[in-house]
């Protein structure tokens, strides 16, 4: 259950970190709004979830989740580059994020 809950928390670090694109450097209110209470759900949920998961897998797949997540949401969002490379190296850190799995027992 825990890996379910860091996803998750992984999965609101993607909603925080493309919202702060779209506050505007927080002049917007409703953006900002979004992207705090993501900020702080993601939080909150990484801490649950490391109360039973090692904190360097833990914080190494929420940090994995939500660099893939964000990257490939630039891409379809934002127009942002999606070369081999780019997309082969977003490749291997979701190698990393399912290893990390495979090598922690809980």
């Amino acid at each position: 259950m825990n890996w379910f809950i860091l996803v998750v928390a992984g999965l609101f670090e993607i909603g925080w970190a493309v919202g702060l694109k779209y506050t505007d450097g927080f002049t917007r209110l409703w953006p900002t709004v979004g992207t705090v209470l993501s900020m702080i759900i993601s939080l909150g949920l990484l801490g649950i979830a490391m109360k039973s998961l090692p904190v360097g897998t833990a914080y190494a797949v929420w940090v994995g989740v939500g660099a893939v997540g964000t990257a490939i949401l630039g891409i379809v969002l934002l127009g942002e580059s999606a070369n081999p490379m780019r997309l082969l190296s977003l490749g291997l850190i979701v190698a990393g994020i399912v290893g990390l799995k495979l090598a922690t027992p809980a």
